[in-house]
């Protein structure tokens, strides 16, 4: 299966940062890929106006990213933001290029590092995979990552492919963590994990904001035997990946980890 990383950096200007999508979506077309995945928080950056950012951009963003997906002729993964009475949702959402959309609601928040997510986020409560080309894949959301069990549970719905997309939060052994964690999800769940984040600010030289997570690049591809199948830098780029999801069923029959796992994993 051929799909597309966008490793990016955005800030709080929707309309600079779906400029950015539209142009790496349609090189992503014009490589041959059936999708493309964008990070989380794509729509608009982390930062102070989220919410009035999403109540006032929800309905116009839907409307062009459906169009591109129509216009492109392939599958955009993408992250963005919606509002409950009292707070913001944080999505990965699936705009096909027949028009359709469905999202995931970020499951685990990040309450971790001094941040507190759910101060202001709801959180999700169901796994989702979305389907292309008859293949079941799974969507996680940055903090996400930290959690086996989700991963798991993707993978006995039929995911032999997870996708991960994070504004990671930069410090000390933080890129560490982030390549470890996504090569271990791949590991415990006889899938491959496709983890995708920001592009490092310090690199791509964007001026996002300063306060919340605003990523470290270093977007990887993991076999299900933690082999790392393409990584990038910090700097922005877009990165086509062809694999062999076959590698999947290699893996749950020569390491049995669901088949055999106990305590309730």
């Amino acid at each position: 299966m051929k799909f597309a990383l966008a490793q990016i950096n955005t800030t709080t200007e929707v309309a600079d940062n779906l400029a950015k999508v539209r142009a790496y979506t349609r090189d992503a077309a014009a490589a041959g890929a059936r999708f493309v995945v964008f990070p989380e928080a794509t729509m608009s950056a982390f930062g102070s106006g989220l919410r009035t950012i999403a109540e006032e951009h929800t309905e116009s963003w839907r409307t062009a990213l459906s169009e591109l997906a129509v216009e492109t002729g392939i599958t955009v993964v993408v992250g963005e933001f919606a509002t409950t009475s009292a707070r913001v949702i944080n999505l990965l959402a699936v705009y096909t290029p027949t028009g359709e959309r469905s999202e995931y609601a970020k499951i685990h928040l990040y309450d971790a590092f001094g941040f507190k997510e759910s101060d202001t986020v709801e959180a999700g409560e169901e796994p989702v995979l979305f389907t292309i080309d008859g293949e079941d894949i799974g969507l996680a959301l940055c903090y996400d990552i930290r959690f086996p069990k989700l991963f798991a549970e993707l993978s006995r719905r039929g995911a032999r492919l997870a996708v991960v997309a994070a504004s990671w939060g930069a410090g000390p052994g933080k890129v560490e963590q982030w390549e470890l964690l996504a090569r271990a999800r791949a590991l415990d769940s006889n899938m491959l994990v496709a983890a995708l984040g920001q592009a490092d600010p310090e690199v791509s030289g964007v001026d996002v904001p300063k306060k919340g997570p605003t990523g470290v690049g270093h977007s990887l591809v993991s076999d299900p035997f933690g082999n790392v199948l393409a990584s990038l830098d910090g700097a922005e780029r877009l990165e086509i990946i062809d694999v062999d999801l076959a590698g999947a069923d290699k893996a749950a029959e020569t390491v049995p980890v669901l088949a055999n796992a106990k305590l309730g994993y």
